[in-house]
């Protein structure tokens, strides 16, 4: 005999400001940003100052709006003070928001049993209090430098850097992204991340519309969706439900993060030309996106460049 009854299961999920169903109904978000702005875009993966500036002049060429960037996807340890720098004068003077990503980065760790078929359901967690202890001394770095968006990796180093906010420590500015190696992909978890301090929450990339839909019920923070992304992990271009999506989950950035792995793009040792042709690429699939939308003739707006609630470094 059954111990929950529906009706106690609905009641529980309701009670805990979930929603009871994925939305089949694909029910219109009734959010946007606080410019109006359906969505974003967002350009991952900017490794170097020389590919913010290729990315900055293809952008124009294409008249792409970036709003957003994921830099230095390979660990901002490996940027020497003087560029991080010079990377957050040029974002600055750009009006473009800055997520920075910190070492060490589990590739490039002493652990590699991530980089195993079976070890990689552990996740992109921080190993020890010493990776924690490194994470936080990256962060000061960035700070210094004037940025104020960082992505984490897991729940624990979420809940200990938004208390570390809340006292002071870090500039109450300061934002926090949950990445996508968090590993969420329900509304629990979404509510979870926005409870310990996410100010943006980037779901896994395979989710269904009415599964997206449900997590935009459950949270009012920013989502991040992947409209492609590496083939590693599962190489899937969503650039014709690009329109649906932002009527669905806005407020929201579009993420575009093509290439064969992240493993392969963000090596440090890849060189200058590597890293400008695969920033092309990305901004020549968000033209196709915003091209797509326009199209598409959808009831949805990208935002203006520029923002006043964007994260653009001091």
């Amino acid at each position: 005999m059954s111990v929950i009854d529906n009706t106690q299961l609905e009641k529980a999920l309701e009670e805990f400001g979930l929603p009871t169903r994925d939305d089949y109904a694909l029910t219109s978000s009734k959010s946007s940003f606080a410019d109006g702005g359906h969505f974003r875009i967002e350009i991952a993966g900017v490794e170097r100052v020389s590919a913010l500036e290729t990315m900055l002049k293809e952008a124009e060429r294409l008249n792409v709006p970036v709003h957003r960037i994921i830099a230095t996807v390979g660990g901002a340890t490996f940027l020497t003070k003087g560029e991080l720098d010079e990377f957050a004068a040029i974002t600055r003077e750009k009006k473009i928001e800055v997520i920075m990503t910190l070492g060490p980065r589990r590739g490039w760790d002493t652990g590699r049993q991530i980089t195993t078929g079976e070890g990689i359901v552990s996740g992109m967690r921080l190993r020890g209090v010493d990776s924690i202890r490194h994470w936080l001394k990256d962060c000061d770095r960035c700070l210094e430098a004037g940025f104020r968006g960082f992505l984490v990796p897991d729940e624990g180093l979420l809940s200990l850097v938004g208390n570390l906010r809340d006292q002071g420590v870090i500039p109450a500015e300061t934002i926090f992204k949950l990445s996508v190696f968090a590993g969420h992909a329900n509304p629990a978890g979404a509510k979870l991340a926005e409870t310990l301090g996410a100010n943006s929450f980037n779901p896994l990339a395979d989710l269904t519309l009415p599964m997206l839909s449900a997590i935009r019920d459950a949270i009012s923070i920013p989502m991040d969706i992947y409209l492609c992304l590496v083939n590693a992990m599962g190489g899937f271009v969503r650039f014709y439900e690009a329109a649906e999506i932002a009527r669905l989950c806005a407020p929201c950035y579009f993420k575009i993060e093509p290439g064969p792995s992240e493993e392969a793009i963000y090596a440090p040792w890849n060189t200058a030309e590597y890293h400008d042709a695969q920033i092309k690429e990305r901004v020549r699939n968000a033209a196709v996106v915003m091209e797509l939308i326009e199209r598409d003739g959808a009831p949805v707006k990208c935002s203006p460049v520029g923002g006043s609630d964007l994260v653009i470094p001091r």
